[in-house]
């Protein structure tokens, strides 16, 4: 392991993989704008599970207009902007009405990175006053508590391009094998990948079916002391446990073996 090969910052994506926001979150915020714009379209839990092979929000909306709805819009594209902004808003009220649930081991991690003095960041496609509201909403300092907070504010590029983490390892000051990124995607590990970043997934409600083959180290989730989490994936052989409580040693693992440390 060279130097740089020194775990220096855990970059985090937000939807999926801070909190449990698709099924009940985003999705429902989708169809409340509908209704709002009187529109009869609903996306099921089944449907929004394909939906989500589309990054961002406005990107969704405009796809299934013109690709999935029996009767596609003359204005597509105006339709898919204003029927976005409403989603934003009905999902802005509901994170703070507190209406969604933090992943387990996400505040645990947090706190022991902090103290290992290992930085921690976002990178995300949300756009920036939404996941500012998330973050408030985990406590510990909120956004104050990352160094960096990259979204599609100032990444308009979605994953899987790697513009979101190459801005966040230029904003951190680091390269790339001196930071792991946590994600939930196939569409977020392969951002992360292309900008050369080691990569462990935690499983979400919507992407245990995808293809990880890529990632690092893939779990079902981070863990707790206790409940540790179910190992998915270990190409390098990170841990000999099939069930971790994912920790900074364990990460640093993680970064030596993804690096060829």
């Amino acid at each position: 392991m060279n130097r740089d090969d020194v775990l220096k910052a855990v970059i985090f994506d937000v939807d999926g993989t801070l909190l449990e926001t698709e099924r009940h979150g985003h999705r429902v915020a989708f169809n409340r704008a509908f209704e709002k714009a009187g529109l009869s379209d609903r996306w099921d839990e089944k449907l929004y599970g394909k939906l989500l092979s589309v990054a961002g929000g406005r990107e969704r909306i405009l796809h299934y207009l013109t690709e999935r709805s029996t009767n596609p819009p003359t204005n597509a594209g105006e339709l898919a902007t204003d029927l976005h902004k409403s989603k934003v808003a009905e999902y802005k009220a509901m994170v703070q009405g507190g209406e969604l649930d933090v992943r387990p081991g996400i505040l645990r991690l947090l706190d022991e990175l902090h103290r290992e003095g290992v930085s921690v960041a976002v990178a995300t496609t949300g756009t920036r006053s939404t996941v500012i509201d998330l973050l408030t909403g985990l406590g510990g300092g909120g956004p104050d508590r990352f160094a960096a907070v990259l979204t599609a504010d100032e990444a308009p590029r979605k994953k899987p391009d790697p513009q979101v983490y190459e801005m966040a390892l230029v904003q951190l000051g680091i390269p790339p094998h001196a930071a792991v990124a946590v994600e939930d995607s196939r569409n977020g590990l392969l951002a992360a990948r292309a900008a050369g970043i080691p990569c462990l997934v935690t499983v979400s409600d919507y992407n245990a079916g995808e293809n990880f083959d890529e990632a690092d180290l893939v779990v079902e989730s981070l863990g707790e002391p206790g409940a540790p989490a179910k190992v998915l994936h270990d190409p390098h052989g990170v841990t000999s446990s099939a069930r971790v409580v994912v920790q900074p040693p364990l990460l640093e693992a993680l970064l030596r073996r993804a690096s060829g440390g």
